[in-house]
C-alpha cells in the first residue's frame, strides 16, 4: 500500500511542476515610443486554468488620433500571421506565444515607428476551451495607449511596470522551487516509510519462519 501511495504522490507532483513551468503573468505594455526605432505591442492573456486545453486566435485593431473607428490591421492564426492594413505592410513581426495554438502572449512587434503610429491599439484574444464534454468560447480585449515622440523619456510607469514584472517572474520562481523541495522531502519521507515497512516485514516473516522450526523440531524429538 506504501508503494501506491508513494506513486500517486510522486504523479501529483509531477503533475504540480509542470503547471508551475508554465505558469503565465500578465504585464501591461508599455506605451511610448521612440520614432524611427521598433517597438513591442505587449498584449498577455493569461487562462485561469492551465490545466485546460485551449486554442486560440488574435487580432489587432488601431485607432489614429482624430480617427472615430478601429481598423483591422492585423490577424494571427493556426496558419500563422496576416498584415491586414497596408499602413503596416512589412512593419509588423508577431512576437508572442510561438509552436503553440494555446496563445496567451499576443504581443507584436513594430518596426521604423513613425508620428503616425500614435493613437490606441486593441487586441482581442478569440479563445476556445475545451474540457471533457463541451467546449466554451470566450473574448478578452486589451488597449495600448501608443505615444510617439522624438527622443526616450522612460516614464515612472514604465519602470514599476518593468519592476513589477521581474518580481512576478521571480516570485513564480521561488514558488515553483519551494513547492519542488516540500514534493520531494514528501516523496522522501513516504520512501523511509515505505522501506521500514518492509524491513519489518520481513522480520516477521523470518520471526515467524523460525519460529515454525523451532516447533516441527520439538515435534520430531
Amino acid at each position: 500500500m506504501s508503494a501506491v501511495r508513494l506513486l500517486l504522490l510522486f504523479l501529483l507532483c509531477s503533475h504540480f511542476v509542470s503547471l508551475c513551468h508554465g505558469a503565465c503573468s500578465e504585464v501591461d505594455s508599455d506605451t511610448e515610443a521612440v520614432a524611427g526605432k521598433g517597438f513591442k505591442l505587449g498584449c498577455i492573456s493569461c487562462k485561469m486554468r492551465p490545466e485546460v486545453e485551449a486554442s486560440a486566435t488574435v487580432n489587432w485593431y488601431f485607432k489614429a488620433k482624430g480617427e472615430a473607428e478601429f481598423a483591422h490591421i492585423y490577424n494571427y492564426d493556426e496558419e500563422g500571421p496576416h498584415i491586414v492594413d497596408e499602413r503596416f505592410e512589412e512593419r509588423v513581426d508577431w512576437n508572442g506565444s510561438k509552436r503553440s495554438q494555446d496563445i496567451q502572449d499576443a504581443s507584436i512587434y513594430l518596426f521604423n515607428v513613425t508620428f503616425n503610429d500614435s493613437g490606441t491599439y486593441s487586441c482581442h484574444f478569440h479563445r476556445l476551451l475545451t474540457y471533457e464534454f463541451y467546449e466554451y468560447q470566450t473574448v478578452v480585449s486589451k488597449l495600448v495607449h501608443l505615444k510617439v515622440v522624438a527622443k526616450a523619456t522612460r516614464g515612472t510607469a514604465s519602470i514599476v511596470s518593468e519592476v513589477m514584472m521581474y518580481v512576478s517572474i521571480i516570485g513564480l520562481q521561488a514558488w515553483l522551487y519551494i513547492e519542488m523541495v516540500y514534493c520531494f522531502r514528501k516523496i522522501s519521507a513516504a520512501g523511509e516509510e515505505a522501506l521500514r515497512e518492509s524491513a519489518n516485514a520481513e522480520y516477521l516473516a523470518i520471526a515467524s519462519e523460525s519460529k515454525d522450526n523451532c516447533a516441527g523440531v520439538q515435534v520430531a524429538e
